[in-house]
């Protein structure tokens, strides 16, 4: 049987269940006042001062915070946007829903059982249920097996959807585009209602990595994969051989293949842990060999250029057991961007474990309180940066084994480091040998069929997000590295391409709401997007999820519940744009409204995290901020042993003063890409060999070189370089706001941006910050206004180095 809703086929499958800094010899520092409440308006007089060797309170070219004396030390904060009780009123709201389907959303008694379901093979296996319904309130917990609930301390709840009408209040201007909204709130309750019918909820529906690929019981293995165009289908690899003829499969009605290996004689499994595996498929493309589309671990082996899929099943005494709990997710982000491979000074390829051992205790000790990681999903291009995942559910090899990940991952939580992964559902790698493209020969198959399926620019396969089997991979694959690995969350990549039939390609986003709610809008992609947030913070309360979204798409960081995407965070990436773009004119074209406005440019109670730069910025073909500033100065004159030069000095003062700008003005969380806290010099280039194109011209390579592709942290770290002290002003700055916690403060007020004086002011929480972007000028007795009355005391956390 066969069900279709807005062209998506919904397949009746049997389910799993129906601070002390140094560095520059010259510093001045940066103020805290603090305020007394004898004083109705407090106003800063500054020494003016041209002698960077003293300790002056000057601000040419500087920066200042300032504070209420009688004010407590921790800016007050607010939890925003926090996700709504779900109610029994919201569930009556669910329209277009048969009444057996509004009777399941409005449960008044609680009721626990066991279900009784076959696994494939014929065996009975229990599934507790267990429904709850508190007095007003509802909640709804479909439990996991029993293996899988003991370790639960309380059930994990996906909401239903609620009535979806919130943002109108929130942005009446969205009214006018009532009905493309409705719609599309239409659609995704109706497919929530048809993954209830048919799958047993979204609970049950991300859970395919228990059904698909490779799955262990106590009498074998069995192999299930998706691939409806393959005329036949048979299991090979190491442990038969590769013998095409030995372990022939079947296929069912929905194109799902299936093979039942028995244990050995001996009871041991029919495939060894660590062996290699493929699936050989006749195709409509002729014969292929295929790594199986939800591998968990492949490898390259020595002298090969294809990957192998590998078994991965270790035996119980080299698993990984995670020693420590997930940390709470904080009120203000502080994201540390990081690639594994790239972590060490040596032209190497790093590894999960030194990156564990060397790299995380630095991110700590620079104040940081989330490190995100690059390229985790297998790849088989290393310079595609991670974004062309070939394994969606393997992590690289590259850099070591699943378990050594794991570990990574648990010393993160044990220095209380959220871990969030850069995740990729936007894209796929057009490689037929390792990755889904052309998987059972048809182009149609994970993707959308010809051009609409095919990014010409990032020369990639896109998802078909109206199928129903590539809603079941993907949302089990968000669910996968929080459930095995205990990621806390997720940065999804590349969120405008999938939310756009144009990809974002060549359009130039206005803010005109009929760019964001008509035709050209990917209305399966968005709806895909909440069931995936859905799904991450219905069962991980805890969890971040950031959306890459470069068009300001409005409801994007709102509750699903009330309308919205569901995402957490937008990351602003604007910012980053608008700095380069300045750093490109001279210094009295600077404008300091331009500035502002850019950092503020973000729509209400939908949270940013915003970055001055990175590694988009660093990249070959771009360039750093320190490297726009300084250029090759900073070869020659960075030893604190020679005198500086005025472009390093200048450099070295704006590099420090639009970071903490922008951490001031431009979010609610704030991000840096590795080794960019002290200004990293030149970019990043990935070892690559020459690349003959199909018309006959070469583009060079660099000689397969690792030296532009690693990070030079001894820089920062040498007492004798000025990279030191930029290293150190950062560190104050991620301390000032663990602090303060000004980035998540409710009150902000911007009180002067002077195009003369080239001044901006503004209070964020209980700080003030005065920023002089003039070339030239210092100013003394500076008049600056406070909202709130009373004396200001200079922070003297932060040192400001020239």
């Amino acid at each position: 049987m066969v069900y279709t809703i807005s062209g998506i086929r919904f397949p009746v499958f049997p389910s799993l269940h129906n601070l002390s800094f140094r560095g520059d010899r010259r510093t001045a520092s940066l103020p805290v006042f603090l305020r007394n409440n004898s004083f109705s308006r407090k106003t800063l007089a500054v020494k003016s001062s041209h002698d960077s060797d003293s300790l002056s309170s000057a601000i040419a070219e500087s920066d200042k915070v300032l504070i209420p004396q009688d004010q407590d030390n921790s800016a007050s904060l607010t939890d925003q946007l926090e996700t709504p009780d779900i109610t029994s009123e919201d569930a009556q709201n669910l329209e277009d829903l048969t009444m057996e389907d509004e009777d399941k959303y409005n449960i008044s008694e609680a009721a626990s059982g066991y279900r009784q379901i076959e696994d494939g093979q014929g065996s009975v296996v229990s599934s507790l249920v267990d429904v709850s319904i508190p007095a007003k309130k509802m909640s709804v917990s479909v439990g996991r097996k029993a293996k899988i609930v003991s370790d639960e301390v309380k059930p994990k709840i996906i909401p239903p959807p609620g009535a979806g009408q919130k943002i109108y209040e929130i942005d009446p201007s969205l009214l006018a585009h009532r009905e493309h909204l409705d719609f599309r709130y239409g659609q995704y309750k109706r497919l929530r209602y048809e993954i209830d019918k048919h799958e047993g909820g979204l609970d049950t529906f991300s859970r395919g990595y228990e059904k698909f690929g490779f799955q262990r019981s106590a009498t074998g293995i069995t192999y299930r994969e998706w691939a409806p165009g393959a005329k036949s289908a048979a299991l090979i690899g190491d442990f038969n051989n590769w013998n095409p003829n030995a372990d022939v499969m079947t296929k069912n009605e929905f194109g799902v293949w299936e093979i039942f290996l028995p244990n050995n004689v001996d009871g041991s499994p029919p495939i060894p842990h660590g062996s290699r595996v493929k699936i050989r498929m006749d195709t409509p493309s002729g014969i292929k060999d295929s790594i199986p589309a939800w591998i968990k671990f492949s490898v390259q082996a020595p002298g090969e250029i294809p990957y192998s899929g590998i078994y991965y099943d270790p035996p119980e005494e080299e698993k990984y057991v995670f020693k420590h709990p997930l940390p709470k997710r904080p009120k203000s982000l502080r994201i540390y961007e990081s690639h594994i491979g790239m972590s060490s000074p040596e032209p190497k390829i790093n590894t999960y474990v030194n990156f564990r051992d060397d790299v995380l205790p630095r991110i700590k000790r620079l104040g940081y309180n989330a490190v995100q990681i690059m390229a985790i999903q297998e790849h088989s291009y290393y310079a595609s940066f991670g974004y062309h995942v070939t394994n969606f559910f393997a992590p690289s090899s590259r850099f070591g084994t699943p378990e050594e990940l794991k570990s990574l991952i648990d010393r993160a939580h044990e220095l209380g480091l959220l871990v969030l992964m850069d995740i990729v559902h936007s894209h796929a790698s057009n490689n037929t040998l390792d990755g889904l493209n052309m998987f059972d020969g048809t182009d149609g198959h994970y993707f959308h069929p010809g051009s609409r399926g095919y990014h010409w620019m990032w020369d990639s396969r896109l998802f078909n997000y109206g199928s129903w089997e590539v809603l079941r991979y993907l949302l089990s694959n968000s669910r996968w590295w929080l459930d095995e690995y205990k990621f806390d969350g997720f940065r999804f990549d590349g969120v405008t391409s999938m939310m756009y039939t144009h990809h974002g390609l060549e359009v130039a986003f206005t803010g005109n709401y009929n760019e964001y709610f008509g035709f050209a809008t990917d209305v399966d992609a968005v709806i895909y997007l909440m069931l995936t947030n859905d799904v991450i913070h219905g069962l991980f309360p805890e969890a971040v999820t950031i959306g890459e979204d470069v068009s300001g798409m409005p409801t994007f960081c709102l509750p699903t519940q009330d309308g919205g995407v569901g995402f957490d965070y937008r990351l602003h990436m604007a910012i980053a744009d608008k700095w380069i773009e300045i750093l490109k004119k001279n210094d009295e074209d600077w404008k300091m409204g331009d500035i502002v406005h850019t950092l503020t440019n973000r729509r209400w109670l939908e949270k940013c995290v915003a970055y001055a730069e990175s590694h988009d910025q660093a990249l070959v073909g771009d360039k750093t901020i320190a490297f726009w500033l300084m250029d090759k100065d900073m070869y020659d004159f960075m030893a604190l042993d020679r005198p500086s030069t005025p472009i390093i000095d200048r450099g070295i003062a704006l590099h420090k003063m639009i970071r903490l700008i922008t951490m001031g003005l431009g979010g609610e969380g704030y991000l840096n890409f590795m080794g960019n806290e002290f200004g990293h010099p030149e970019w990043i280039d990935f070892p690559r060999g020459d690349q003959h194109l199909p018309t006959g011209v070469i583009v060079p390579g660099n000689n397969n070189s690792f030296d532009k592709c690693r990070r030079r942290f001894d820089l920062g770290d040498a007492d004798y370089l000025r990279y030191r002290g930029m290293q150190e002003f950062d560190q104050a700055m991620q301390h000032l706001e663990e602090k303060f916690g000004f980035m998540t403060a409710e009150h902000q007020y911007i009180s002067r941006k002077n195009e003369g004086d080239k001044i901006i002011v503004f209070e964020r929480g209980n700080l003030i910050f005065v920023f002089n972007f003039h070339w030239n000028n210092s100013y003394s007795d500076y008049r600056v206004g406070c909202s709130t009355p009373g004396k200001y005391k200079e922070i003297r956390g932060l040192s400001f180095k020239s």
